[in-house]
């Protein structure tokens, strides 16, 4: 097997939360988050071609989340489960073979990572994964929280710039700096 083909086969494409209630005119919508679509899909087709797994993870909160504001959390409703919100957004050319991984799913835990109780570790390492491209909403919150375990759990991470926007864009850059320091290179 040529040294190309085996890299782009332990690389997986990790797309974050990238659905309608982060999107504008969504509940908890990050600014400019339709910015993202053009280079995210690129990045999907370019993983296509090269063969690469591609995981999209989702909030997929029930209707009494512990996140939100009525249950003492930070959050408005957002993501509730098999609402139009918690679509991952109609510009998002996500192939129908890409794996969706759902978090947040219990009453009383949230999760911010895509690998906080889904065993997503575990299902890329079966499969051989060591580098994972993450690009998604928000960088300031769940982008970086994957971003921070993906590294924990040992894997390498290039995180695309100009696929992730953060809800509080005034700490982007402080967010990058961190990410870069903790590992993950930012292109």
């Amino acid at each position: 097997m040529a040294k190309e083909q085996q890299k782009s086969e332990r690389t997986a494409l990790l797309l974050v939360d990238i659905q309608n209630d982060f999107c504008e005119g969504g509940s908890l919508a990050v600014p400019d988050a339709s910015d993202i679509l053009p280079p995210v899909n690129k990045l999907i087709s370019k993983a296509q071609a090269a063969g690469q797994t591609i995981i999209a993870s989702r909030d997929w909160h029930t209707v009494d989340h512990a996140s939100f504001e009525a249950r003492g959390g930070p959050w408005p409703p957002h993501c509730i489960q098999d609402t139009p919100g918690a679509k991952f957004h109609p510009e998002l050319l996500l192939p129908d073979d890409a794996i969706r991984v759902s978090k947040g799913t219990g009453f009383d835990t949230d999760a911010y990572s895509a690998f906080d109780g889904t065993q997503l570790g575990n299902f890329l390492s079966r499969r051989g994964v060591r580098h994972l491209t993450i690009v998604g909403l928000a960088l300031d919150v769940c982008v970086r929280a994957t971003v921070l375990d993906a590294l924990d759990k040992g894997f390498s991470v290039e995180l695309i710039e100009a696929g992730t926007r953060a809800a509080k864009p005034e700490e982007a850059q402080d967010i990058l700096e961190e990410l870069q320091l903790a590992g993950a290179s930012v292109h």
